[in-house]
């Protein structure tokens, strides 16, 4: 049996039927921050993506419905790079 990680940070991406977007949204804003259209990342403790999983398992279908987490053990572990028009969540209301 290998040693369990503790994931630290996450991104998930979903796509997801109309009639539960919603739903996915305010799930995914509870525990990550919103950083694109149907795109979450940030910190998160091993417990909370527990709890985040399970609460998007209990509300999407999953012969409709799509759900990528990626964990990392910690947010500087990647890098980052962007192209095109890039709108971050706080520019999309403004």
């Amino acid at each position: 049996m290998g040693k369990s990680l503790n994931y630290n940070y996450a991104f998930v991406f979903y796509d997801i039927n109309e009639k539960r977007v919603t739903k996915v949204f305010k799930i995914c804003k509870k525990y990550l921050v919103h950083y694109q259209k149907s795109v979450f990342r940030g910190a998160i403790t091993p417990s909370k993506l527990i709890q985040l999983r399970q609460e998007l398992k209990n509300i999407i279908v999953g012969e409709e419905d799509f759900v990528c987490i990626i964990k990392l053990l910690n947010g500087d572990v990647f890098e980052e790079e962007t192209l095109g028009n890039f709108q971050s969540a706080e520019n999309l209301f403004l």
